[in-house]
């Protein structure tokens, strides 16, 4: 049976999410990323148990890229960090563009400098130049409202410092990596979201996350 995920290789392994044999390049290369894998498949259980020797190295790689961005927050500001970054990995972009690493700085930023403006006592908000940044910034900032509704508390200045690590990651993964989209499948490696909703995505963890 042919791999219905590439259409050239033999299908070699169950896949539930395609409900059918996947070759097992595709397996490999395409879990979580581009195939929507449930967490009961066992191919996807024994990769979390036992990565390749390859994947340790590449997450390696990963923290050690990310840690100057993250190593001067605290764990309020962590957990911050992650929880908007569910909203970037589970973001859509329309269908005529893509959101790419200068997207998400420039959303991070301009949500960031609304706050942050906002905490001097004027109400504005700041835009971002790009059309997928400008709806990446909602749905970031629809998130923070949704958290709050569920009588979360966090703070605009927290939130702000988290958002500029966001912008100074993305700025300097661009700088240091080959690509437009280095930092957003570096931070898609570590985190494993997988493609829902972000309003789902994100609410879920909210009271558990932020609380203190």
């Amino acid at each position: 049976m042919t791999c219905p995920s590439c259409g050239r290789r033999k299908g070699r392994r169950d896949c539930p999410a395609l409900r059918g044999s996947i070759c097992t390049i595709c397996c490999g290369t395409k879990r979580l990323v581009e195939i929507q894998c449930p967490d009961t498949c066992p191919h996807l259980v024994a990769a979390r148990e036992h990565p390749a020797a390859v994947v340790k190295k590449q997450q390696e790689q990963d923290v050690a890229v990310l840690l100057p961005t993250i190593n001067h927050l605290t764990e309020r500001q962590h957990q911050l960090f992650f929880l908007i970054h569910s909203v970037i990995a589970s973001h859509k972009p329309d269908t005529l563009s893509r959101l790419l690493d200068e997207d998400v700085a420039q959303a991070a930023a301009a949500v960031a400098a609304t706050l942050e403006t906002a905490g001097k006592g004027v109400l504005y908000e700041h835009t971002p130049a790009s059309l997928p940044a400008q709806r990446l910034a909602r749905e970031i900032t629809a998130m923070l409202a949704e958290v709050r509704a569920r009588g979360t508390k966090i703070y605009d200045g927290e939130v702000a410092i988290a958002l500029r690590a966001i912008e100074r990651g993305a700025r300097d993964t661009q700088k240091q990596a080959v690509g437009e989209t280095a930092y957003i499948s570096l931070i898609g490696r570590l985190l494993h979201v997988r493609n829902r909703p972000a309003t789902e995505e994100a609410a879920k963890p909210a009271s558990s996350l932020i609380l203190p």
